[in-house]
């Protein structure tokens, strides 16, 4: 049964009568919380509870805002499999799109993301997704995807479409480009892996073979956030403390503000 979260920095002592609080360690006046932005866009389950919201609403928003920010002319919106999907069927309900699946994901290949070389991460890939080709035979496709960090994953995927019949191919993520190494637990270990700082990132579309990219702003994701915890906060002016005080998150990979003073 969800009780409720954890504070940050709480010690939390839980037994078969009650859970108690036994301290939290204190914040500096002023200084902000920094939750893990990147826990929305795709690390956490779906069925995951922040901040007194659901990651799978979040992320339904983060698609119905890239819809006002990038749409685009097409017949059929759909997703990279699986953690796009809230994004995806957010995007097509507000641009008026059937959402229709046009991969399915093998069950019993991991995350090519956290596979610690190149050449594992593509062959993930390859055997990745089979398509689903009837569905999308001589149709524009809008394929909605969580992020592009690498590049890895998004071009073979553009051309098993192209192959299987997709008359156009456009790719709206429900992130902004990832820039910048996170030193807090994401593995990303340099500025180089990024596609979003190489040279081919200028002309991304061509260099996927996408006919047009186009990502989530920095400030469209945060108000997908932030929306639901201001609202809360708006109405409920007495909520539990964990959502009172100044509201902050962590954008340190797409922004390069870090929210602790880096030590080389």
């Amino acid at each position: 049964r969800y009780y409720r979260e954890v504070l940050p920095g709480e010690i939390v002592k839980i037994s078969r009568h009650d859970v108690q609080t036994l301290d939290v360690v204190p914040r500096l006046e002023g200084d902000p919380s920094a939750f893990c932005i990147f826990e929305y866009v795709y690390f956490a389950r779906p069925d995951s509870i922040f901040e007194g919201q659901m990651v799978y609403s979040v992320r339904r928003r983060c698609g119905q805002q890239l819809a006002i920010e990038a749409p685009v002319e097409a017949d059929l919106v759909s997703t990279v499999p699986e953690s796009a999907t809230p994004a995806a069927l957010g995007y097509a309900e507000k641009c008026g799109l059937p959402y229709v699946e046009v991969l399915c994901k093998n069950r019993y290949v991991g995350r090519t993301f956290i596979q610690p070389n190149m050449r594992l991460r593509q062959l993930g890939v390859a055997k990745k997704f089979g398509v689903l080709s009837d569905n999308f035979k001589g149709k524009r496709v809008v394929i909605i995807d969580d992020s592009i960090v690498r590049g890895n994953t998004i071009s073979p995927i553009i051309k098993l479409l192209r192959e299987s019949g997709a008359k156009e191919v456009h790719i709206r993520v429900a992130s902004p480009p990832i820039r910048f190494p996170c030193y807090m637990g994401i593995n990303i270990p340099t500025k180089e892996e990024l596609i979003a700082n190489r040279p081919e990132f200028h002309d991304l579309a061509n260099y996927i073979g996408a006919d047009s990219v186009v990502y989530l702003s920095v400030e469209g994701l945060v108000s997908s956030v932030q929306e639901s915890i201001k609202a809360r906060q708006d109405n409920s002016p007495k909520t539990h403390k964990s959502f009172t005080g100044k509201l902050g998150h962590c954008t340190a990979c797409l922004t390069g503000d870090y929210p602790v003073e880096l030590e080389w």
